[in-house]
């Protein structure tokens, strides 16, 4: 019964900025387990490399993918409704697009502050309200933020990347606050530093990999295959009392000092 828990077999579940990195091992975690995998980018001849690549170890009637850019309101309800309609009934949303800018704040440019806070907040606001239209009816969703151990914590040069993480943690809270009632469960997996290719600058900086293997306990940079397990639980049956919480995957980076 236990393995029954965290079978997705059946289920559609979106997953934006998946074409590559942290939303590509996300999704393909969730096809494992089961889930149609609709995918999302800006891209379009990366999103179709990655689509024909699921479409070849899951079948071509287990991944779909809609190219609609997520920090747009009119292109984002276009989308989902084309997903219902056309592959079926949303039943599980991550909402992964993110992007970073590293400046400190004397410099920052008001664009780059709004480009951020756009794509990593308000897209997840966008993406999950029109999820929701459709779940609520339904009485069953899960939504999954990807938020960050910038939720809790910060550094130099990374200040709209920490706001919008923060605000990913209390945007999670607040549609618990207002979909909870109507049988939606939404949750955020906040991970550590993760190595893909938006790292690998930093993995590359000795003085950096060496700061981030002393001040990690597990002493390792996480991968994105560490995000799976907790991925799936919170899109599985597993998690169906738990509701507004933030799951650092850091191996226990905000649990020392």
């Amino acid at each position: 019964m236990a393995s029954n828990l965290f079978d997705l077999t059946g289920r559609i579940a979106l997953v934006t900025g998946s074409s590559r990195g942290i939303g590509r091992a996300i999704a393909a975690g969730l096809a494992e387990a089961g889930a149609t995998v609709v995918l999302n980018g800006l891209d379009p001849d990366r999103l179709e490399r990655r689509h024909a690549a699921f479409a070849l170890a899951y079948g071509d009637e287990r991944v779909a993918s809609r190219a609609f850019d997520v920090t747009d309101a009119a292109a984002t309800a276009e989308g989902i409704a084309s997903i219902e309609r056309d592959v079926g009934p949303l039943a599980i949303l991550v909402n992964n697009a993110g992007v970073q800018h590293r400046e400190p704040m004397l410099d920052l440019d008001v664009a780059d502050w709004e480009r951020v806070l756009r794509v990593n907040l308000t897209s997840a606001f966008l993406v999950g309200r029109e999820a929701a239209r459709h779940m609520i009816p339904r009485g069953a969703g899960k939504i999954i933020n990807v938020a960050s151990v910038q939720a809790d914590l910060a550094r130099p040069t990374i200040a709209p990347y920490t706001a919008s993480k923060g605000g990913i943690r209390n945007l999670t809270r607040a549609m618990t606050a207002e979909w909870a009632a109507h049988g939606l469960q939404i949750n955020a997996i906040a991970p550590g530093y993760i190595h893909t290719e938006m790292t690998q600058n930093l993995v590359d900086d000795e003085s950096f990999n060496s700061w981030i293997l002393g001040r990690t306990p597990a002493h390792r940079w996480g991968s994105v295959e560490d995000l799976v397990g907790p991925a799936v639980w919170l899109a599985s049956d597993g998690s169906n009392f738990v509701n507004g919480q933030v799951v650092f995957i850091d191996g226990g980076m905000t649990a020392v000092v």
